[in-house]
């Protein structure tokens, strides 16, 4: 699940260096709207501002400073480029580890709302809350909801006295019925560790959310039942890598995240620098010649950096493909505008490459960036196939919003497209083979049906 701070989602906006405009001005200094996004960006002296925006509300929210050539680098460790496009009222905005990059274009000057106190109290944050959602999320229609008809629900009953625990179950009671792994009301407690004090999300039904004590029971039951004749297991990335050669030639390789690999806190390159030595290793040139099919497994996949998805990917490939194309919603008041489609390519990959056959496990804990790897493997060159469960159904990057009582909202506000234009957000991409996964009579069993299945396709 791709969840980052506010600053790192919403600056996901800014791409390489910017010629200067004068000796002591870069051309990206000045006032910058997104397309889309609802986010307007202030460069000036060295520093990036974050304005938040919607029809009742501008925000002030994370901060940046510049660390190179229009390069800008935030508190958090989070890097941002930006840079002009052809005139000096176009720009483009890129996250480091983030795929694509968003549309800016030049403002004379900043809404005047930006310039006032934003307003406080109950009803301000009811406001800023629901146009939020208004203007910025895709999938009211598909889930049968009727924003407006919510609003007359609840504004009513919210006054100024309304207490900071009575809004927090407003707002949960708003989006439980999205049923959205991607939203959540989060709700701070100020100490500086960035966990919350309390926090509100909620998967499809008949899913669960993966989370470490998940994980580590599952990787021990596919240790003790799936690879307990498997000729070699190694672990890389801090453990969310495990590769093993099976008995019959073919290889299984368990992803638990897309993300995490070199520790809290690296760089998106020391990550990915971890990432290559495990693919190095796993996919070694005399590995990949004599393989006969590779499982991936996802089902117990938390998401993470879409970008290391299609980084793997690029291991699977010798020929370049297009592996989705990414929207976002682009009109506060119409639904079904959206920013021109970017397509995004798996290009093959700098290091050994293995382009057999791949059985890739989903289910409905395989989240997020587990979901956009899943997608970019649909039309891969060579054999794949699909085996399990559908996956969770949340694909757009998480949009983070303030809320003017210090309070949080997470929404998506994007779509990934595949080469037929469809979308996969609420039902998740389907398997091409159904089998159970990690239910409760799977494990009492000890059965990994699934797994089995995926051997045995490979192996005809």
């Amino acid at each position: 699940m791709r969840i980052l701070t506010a600053t790192a989602v919403v600056l996901a906006l800014v791409g390489a260096a910017a010629p200067a405009a004068t000796a002591h001005q870069p051309a990206t200094d000045g006032t910058w709207r997104t397309d889309g996004y609802g986010t307007v960006l202030s460069i000036r002296n060295g520093s990036l501002q974050e304005y938040q925006i919607t029809a009742v509300s501008c925000i002030a929210a994370g901060t940046a400073q510049r660390t190179g050539p229009g390069v800008y680098t935030t508190t958090a460790g989070t890097v941002l480029t930006v840079r002009t496009r052809g005139d000096r009222d176009r720009a483009s905005v890129r996250l480091d580890g983030d795929v694509g990059e968003r549309n800016l274009r030049r403002m004379a000057e900043l809404p005047g709302a930006c310039g006032r106190p934003a307003p406080g109290g109950p009803l301000a944050s009811f406001d800023v809350f629901w146009q939020s959602f208004k203007e910025h999320y895709p999938f009211f229609t598909v889930k049968g909801i009727d924003w407006d008809a919510v609003r007359d629900r609840y504004r009513p009953t919210i006054r100024e006295e309304t207490t900071p625990d009575e809004l927090f179950a407003v707002f949960s009671r708003m989006v439980e019925p999205l049923h959205d792994a991607h939203v959540a009301v989060w709700d701070a407690d100020g100490d500086g560790d960035g966990d919350p004090d309390r926090a509100f999300a909620l998967v499809r039904p008949g899913t669960v959310r993966p989370d470490a004590q998940l994980d580590a029971k599952v990787k021990k039951f596919v240790m003790e039942r799936d690879l307990k004749n498997a000729q070699t297991i190694q672990d890389f990335a801090s453990g969310r890598i495990t590769y093993a050669d099976l008995p019959g030639g073919q290889g299984y390789l368990r992803i638990s995240g897309f993300g995490g690999y070199a520790g809290g806190g690296a760089s998106y390159a020391a990550e990915l620098a971890e990432l290559d030595k495990a693919l190095d290793t796993i996919l070694d040139q005399e590995r990949t010649r004599h393989l006969k099919g590779l499982i991936i497994d996802l089902r117990i996949n938390g998401g993470g950096s879409d970008a290391m998805g299609l980084h793997i990917a690029g291991r699977l490939t010798d020929t370049p493909y297009l592996a989705y194309s990414k929207r976002a919603r682009n009109d506060p008041a119409d639904p079904t505008r959206h920013t021109r489609p970017q397509p995004l390519y798996v290009t093959p990959g700098q290091g050994p490459r293995y382009t057999g056959p791949v059985a890739v496990l989903t289910g409905g804990s395989t989240f997020s960036a587990g979901e956009t790897f899943t997608q970019a493997l649909m039309d891969r060159p060579g054999r794949t196939v699909r085996i399990g469960q559908p996956t969770q159904g949340v694909f757009s990057d998480v949009l983070v919003r303030k809320l003017p009582n210090g309070m949080s909202l997470w929404l998506p506000n994007e779509e990934l497209l595949s080469q037929s234009g469809r979308t996969f957000d609420g039902a998740g991409i389907p398997p091409h083979l159904t089998e159970p996964v990690f239910t409760a009579q799977e494990f009492d069993q000890s059965k990994d049906s699934a797994f089995f299945r995926a051997v045995k396709v490979l192996r005809d």
